[in-house]
């Protein structure tokens, strides 16, 4: 074959390629493509003639084939879009739209129960004119054990209940670190509540290894036992209901002395007895007590000048109580169908 037949038959080529193109569907335009551009198309066909011309004639044909090929392919692309943008309105076109009818509703977000039941709290103590402060959740072996009186061979030092990150580093086991750091920052009176995240090994139904912890202490001289039976009386009334009666049962806490459990009347069966409460009556709300005159000695407190209280309370028990959940997780799997109903 020779240069001139190579020429026309590639010219040939490109003109048969372009009609068949302007007759084309979208559905169509592959095969073209294929057919003549393809590894076993109509151009490669051509070219394998190129054996039958001088060896200084090759190039050109190479040029000239790559150059067709270069623009059949252009058309091709350009061709598909023309098809697709065509069939895109034709749909369009053919869609049947009532602009009268509403929008479909969009949702709105809200805040977490969590978070709900923190600032129902914390919102609660600042109206008895407590201040909020906030501490960090890693914390050294003195903030979170030494300096709140916890002896060297307290449980809660162990490793299967805190979570250590090296030694004498730590995640907070409570937020009461933060009572610490604030006595040291500032003289009586102070009164501050702490909420926060604290973080032990434990997991069941009713405990998670993480969860929300609020804090509240208060110094001043003078200050009772009498003064905390009144603050958490008055909070427990406001957050659950003012017909709940309050007891104090003696406990033991490091960090306070005396300590108590502080209970409320079941809520569900008025101090009857029923499953919530165990069939006691009584349901188990917080911790509390005076802070022990240890903790003012870390903190340069003059301990025959000053007193105080300090309680802790779980948001997530709290939370529990109030909204009637009976699993803890529920909070953390983020299931809209349990979110929404908050």
């Amino acid at each position: 074959m020779s240069l001139e037949d190579i020429r026309n038959k590639l010219a040939e080529l490109e003109k048969q390629a372009l009609g068949e193109l302007e007759q084309a569907v979208k559905d169509n335009i592959e095969n073209i493509r294929v057919k003549y551009l393809g590894k076993k198309g109509e151009l490669t066909a051509i070219l394998r003639g190129m054996a039958d011309i001088a060896a200084a004639e090759r190039p050109l044909i190479g040029k000239l084939s790559n150059d067709i090929k270069t623009r059949l392919e252009e058309k091709i692309s350009g061709k598909f879009r023309e098809l697709k943008e065509k069939s895109e309105l034709t749909a369009l076109s053919n869609l049947q739209v009532d602009l009268t009818l509403p929008g479909d509703p969009v949702g709105f977000g809200h805040l977490h129960p969590i978070h709900q039941t923190i600032e129902e709290i914390v919102a609660i103590f600042t109206r008895l004119n407590f201040a909020v402060v906030e501490g960090p959740e890693i914390e050294t072996d003195y903030y979170n054990f030494e300096a709140l009186n916890f002896p060297p061979e307290h449980p809660a030092r162990d490793m299967q209940d805190t979570f250590f990150i090296e030694d004498k580093v730590l995640l907070r086991t409570h937020t009461s670190p933060v009572q610490v750091r604030v006595f040291e920052k500032q003289k009586p009176p102070v009164k501050i509540i702490v909420p926060g995240k604290v973080y032990r090994h434990d997991a069941d139904v009713s405990h998670s290894p993480m969860f929300h912890q609020v804090e509240g202490f208060l110094v001043d001289e003078g200050v009772t036992f009498a003064d905390l039976k009144g603050i958490l009386t008055a909070f427990i009334k406001e957050m659950f209901g003012e017909q709940l009666s309050t007891r104090f049962r003696p406990s033991f806490f490091p960090f306070t002395e005396p300590s108590a459990e502080v209970d409320m009347s079941c809520f569900a069966c008025k101090g009857a007895g029923c499953r919530v409460c165990k069939q006691s009556g009584w349901i188990e709300i917080l911790g509390a007590g005076m802070i022990d005159p240890a903790v003012f000695k870390h903190v340069k407190y003059d301990p025959e000048k000053y007193t105080g209280f300090a309680f802790g309370m779980g948001v997530e028990r709290i939370a529990m109580l109030k909204y009637a959940i009976d699993d803890i997780s529920l909070f953390y799997e983020n299931d809209l169908r349990f979110l929404k109903q908050f």
